[in-house]
């Protein structure tokens, strides 16, 4: 009879799932990560928690241990996601490459204005200047090690909208400088006002109308206070996360290898998050019930405003040469306008011309 258990049990110990050891033995990896701007992001909650926070410790039975925060919990704001990874007091951070490209402005040339008409150019464009831009970093102290897109940004409106191409006397909230220079070009005035303050701006007419995700506006109620969907892509909110270098130059091999595996898989999760996040968006926002799986369903859909015409596409390609590329150069200088032709112009198929 004993005999007979010990076989069973060895039979049961073979046939049960073995957890997965990615690294040999050694001394413990502790990670300080702060990402997302809130917790309640799908970016956080579907692809930072399960990949970054949990999946590592079980991976490695426990040798890597990630603390996660958002950046409330942490006291953050994005222009300081740099700054604090650069000095050690953040191991990994995560901001929109709009927030932090004051540091390195070649950061700003993933995500200019107008420039991917479609989220899949817009990861080509993000691959390819990786490794330039991580030159650029390195300088500083610092790596970058995954991106993402959150979504299409679009314009929410508070009033009726001619077309992307005739924003005339319109006042709208857009955040970063190439944005502003592409609503400037089709006669809007650009305005900066803070995230949690667009609200209350679109609500007393402040504002006419203001860019973010498609699921973004959604979720901030801007469809309260809105009744039109400008729906044209003006960017794809590109973000990165950050190394600190010499943390991670230090970091024993397997480890690093571990971690340069896992946000690759963070990559093409948050990449795949980005264009379902934008169609759910559309899709709440248009009443579209069936296809609402993650945002709020509009009781009183949005009015589109229709701008995937060729018309429109080649209105933005023409202030994207004749505006936004060159201002960008100018803040960038002539290098990066050389690297943008060699690296991102066989992408967008858009050439930077010096003037």
């Amino acid at each position: 009879m004993l005999k007979r258990l010990t076989a069973a049990a060895a039979i049961g110990l073979l046939a049960a799932p073995a957890v997965a050891q990615e690294l040999p033995p050694g001394p413990k990896v502790r990670v300080l990560a702060v990402t997302q701007v809130l917790t309640n992001l799908p970016q956080y909650t579907r692809v930072d928690q399960p990949v970054l926070r949990d999946a590592l410790p079980q991976k490695t039975n426990g040798r890597i241990e990630v603390q996660l925060f958002s950046w409330p919990e942490r006291n953050v704001n994005g222009p300081e996601v740099l700054r604090l990874v650069r000095s050690g007091q953040v191991d990994v951070g995560s901001a929109p490459l709009g927030m932090v490209a004051g540091d390195a402005p070649l950061l700003d040339g993933m995500d200019l204005a107008g420039l991917a008409p479609d989220i899949q150019t817009a990861r080509r464009i993000a691959d390819a200047l990786t490794p330039h831009v991580n030159r650029d970093l390195e300088r500083i102290g610092i790596r970058m090690v995954a991106t993402l897109a959150f979504s299409k940004q679009v314009m929410f409106c508070r009033k009726a909208v001619p077309s992307l191409t005739d924003l005339q006397g319109m006042k709208v909230r857009a955040a970063g400088p190439s944005l502003g220079d592409l609503v400037r070009s089709f006669n809007g005035q650009p305005v900066s006002v803070n995230f949690g303050e667009v609200y209350t701006a679109l609500e007393r007419g402040t504002i006419d109308c203001a860019v973010t995700g498609t699921g973004g506006g959604n979720s901030a109620k801007w469809t309260e206070v809105t009744s039109h969907l400008v729906n044209y892509p003006m960017q794809w909110a590109v973000a990165g996360y950050y190394v600190n270098l010499a943390w991670w130059n230090k970091l024993d091999a397997p480890v690093r290898a571990l971690l340069e595996k896992t946000f690759q898989e963070i990559t093409d999760k948050q990449w795949a998050l980005g264009s379902e996040i934008t169609e759910d968006g559309l899709a709440c926002n248009f009443g579209n019930a069936p296809s609402c799986k993650i945002h709020t369903l509009l009781k009183k859909p949005l009015t589109e405003v229709k701008a995937g015409d060729a018309a429109s596409a080649a209105a933005v390609r023409k202030q994207l040469v004749e505006v936004v590329l060159p201002n960008w150069v100018k803040r960038c200088g002539e290098r990066c306008g050389q690297i943008y032709n060699d690296v991102v112009a066989p992408i967008s198929g858009v050439k930077y011309t010096p003037r």
